[in-house]
């Protein structure tokens, strides 16, 4: 992959039959997403039907259908008490299907920590429980369930159903046929669970080793690099039957802030834009992408009232609409995060976000807030019921084409025929090992033999393991490094590690032929470096892994690290495939996706993009 600078450095049953009837949907759909996209004759007739929809609802419930909400509860009518009172409090209401038929929500988003996602049968029956509550409505208009399933550090829907590589992994792979096959597993299996709107894949390009919130779950920091990836996840995604969601747009990968707690500002120039950021959205659009989030940012160059592009009409219907030509779902980042709080009331934020051209407004604080918000603008007159119309008419093209008014229900048959599956885990294995990059091996002391080096150590940071992974790192590690035919032992330092765990390290490595040493966003003042230096001391070979951030390589060179190796998360299958590259049961195939700055003087690059060793 070529290199490019960036900026500056690196820069109701009876109600259904109705709707079903009057929509005419067929078993693949005839409506897209982009209108221009499809065949004008069957896109006009579908609208003409679509049309006939909305006007049958209330105002009400065409307000319903704006919103994406959060809801506690592993059922849609019988969650536990716990849940119950969750709802109750944060709601006002005890279910899922309360929700429904109080707010008539037209879509809502699964979270682990809201209990949505205990299990693959579990995770079915909720999205039925949730389906039969919308067909069960007097409008009788299905919801669209969505995640966040980008894999790699964010993953919703664990074991046993199949995790992938995430995006910069993929990246380092550098193949778009992996990059799709993985996107169009995700897909597959998210379909069979009723999930039919998946935040992913992320467009972001990365070019701030510093980011907070970004990072790995970009592709990396060349734009026509991750814009290739993102249209081939586009097409894998879709491919499988659920929408792709490009995100954050207008970019999210220069900036040093958390816009879940505060508000970035990007700096970029519009030419700079134009050619770091705009890349990996474009090439979505072509690939007929049914939806794009946006990005709770300020960029001045683009909208210089400093609104986060969330609320800007100059980059929402501007840009993406008018100057990129995209006419599909615009959904927002959830209206939670403090980055699009910090300027205006939480009754403000969802009106201003629907006049600057937003779709669906995704997860409010308060909903009740939110939603009386918005009645109240249409009601006053600042927002038009043409306007409200324009927005339902896109969700529900996007409804159509997925197959829900036909038939939103999904059955346990098809999760065990399609969740977790050999073929599938066997895929995702193979991917992640064209991933894993040995950026430093000085000595040549990869691969290890285990004749030579069969006793292990593996030490090091265990963050909390993203949805559904066994974990922690340095267990999965060394029980994979223990199928592999080494003796190998487990010792959490966690990512700061005190004297007194790094004694205890260093008295464990004696004895043993190697030690592998998971480091986790390494800083110059981090203590994992402290307990590394004591490891190399020793005399017993190190090995490192960057479970995380590849720029963990800047601070590891020069200390006497045996090897270093990039896996880009923790995740299970990461891990498991850099213990078998480690190992040599398979070659070290990834390249880096990002630069690797000298930690000494950042404005040398240490590692550039396409950087990795072979064996």
């Amino acid at each position: 992959m070529p290199h490019r600078t960036s900026r500056r450095t690196l820069l109701t049953a009876t109600a259904a039959a109705t709707v079903a009837a009057a929509t005419g949907v067929l078993a693949t759909g005839t409506a897209s997403a982009h209108p221009a996209s499809g065949h004008p004759h069957d896109t006009a007739s579908t609208d003409r039907r679509l049309r006939r929809i909305i006007a049958g609802m209330s105002l009400e419930e065409k307000i319903g259908q704006l919103f994406v909400m959060r809801v506690y509860g592993h059922s849609a009518t019988d969650p536990d008490q716990a849940d119950i009172d969750a709802n109750l409090r944060e709601i006002g209401v005890r279910t899922a299907a309360e929700l429904v038929s109080t707010y008539h929500v037209g879509g809502i988003i699964y979270f682990t920590w809201a209990h949505n996602t205990r299990d693959p049968h579990q995770i079915a029956a909720l999205s039925n429980g949730i389906q039969h509550a919308a067909r069960t409505a007097r409008s009788g208009v299905p919801v669209i369930i969505s995640t966040d399933q980008e894999h790699g550090i964010v993953c919703r829907v664990g074991e046993p159903a199949t995790l992938l590589p995430g995006a910069m992994a993929l990246g380092a792979g550098g193949s778009r046929s992996d990059t799709r096959r993985a996107a169009w597993i995700a897909g597959t299996e998210l379909a069979a669970l009723g999930i039919s709107q998946n935040y992913a894949p992320d467009a972001d390009v990365n070019v701030n080793p510093a980011n907070p919130v970004i990072g790995v779950r970009s592709f990396g920091s060349d734009p026509e690099a991750v814009a290739g990836l993102v249209a081939a996840q586009v097409k894998g995604y879709q491919g499988a039957g659920i929408a792709a969601t490009a995100k954050h747009f207008p970019g999210h990968g220069d900036t040093n802030v958390d816009s879940h707690t505060g508000l970035p500002v990007i700096e970029h120039t519009r030419p700079e834009w134009e050619e770091l950021d705009a890349p990996p959205f474009r090439a979505a659009i072509r690939a007929r992408i049914d939806s794009i989030m946006t990005a709770h940012i300020v960029v001045p160059a683009l909208d210089p009232s400093e609104d986060p592009a969330t609320l800007s009409r100059p980059i929402l219907t501007g840009i993406l609409r008018e100057e990129l030509g995209y006419d599909g779902v615009v959904v927002t980042d959830s209206l939670g995060m403090e980055g699009v709080r910090t300027k205006y009331g939480d009754d403000r934020v969802p009106v201003l976000a629907l006049l600057a051209g937003v779709d669906q407004l995704l997860n409010p604080p308060n909903l009740s807030v939110a939603w009386n918000a918005v009645l109240e603008a249409v009601k006053g007159g600042e927002i038009s019921e043409a306007r409200v119309d324009e927005s339902i008419l896109r969700i529900l093209r996007l409804k159509t084409k997925l197959g829900l008014f036909r038939d939103p229900f999904v059955s346990g048959r098809g999760v065990d025929r399609t969740v977790g599956i050999r073929r599938h885990l066997a895929d995702a294995d193979r991917i992640a090992e064209r991933t894993t990059t040995l950026l430093a091996d000085p000595g040549a002391l990869l691969p290890l033999s285990r004749r030579s080096h069969r006793r292990l150590l593996v030490v090091g940071a265990d963050p909390a393991s993203p949805s559904g992974t066994t974990g922690p790192p340095t267990t999965t590690l060394a029980g994979a490094f223990t199928e592999l035919g080494f003796t190998a032992t487990a010792l959490s330092t966690g990512t700061a590690p005190n004297p007194a765990r790094t004694a205890e390290a260093v008295a464990a490595a004696r004895g043993k032929d190697a030690v592998v040493v998971a480091t986790y966003n390494l800083t110059a003042a981090s203590t994992q470096l402290a307990l590394v230096d004591a490891l190399v001391a020793t005399g017993v070979p190190v090995v490192a892994v960057a479970i995380r951030n590849p720029y963990d390589a800047a601070h590891l060179t020069g200390r006497g690290v045996a090897a270093v190796l990039a896996s880009y998360s923790w995740t299970d299958v990461e891990l498991r495939a850099a213990a078998r590259v480690i190992a040599g049961r398979a070659d070290p195939e990834g390249r880096l996706p990002v630069p690797v700055q000298r930690a000494d003087d950042p404005a040398q690059v240490l590692y550039p993009v396409g950087h990795g060793l072979s064996y």
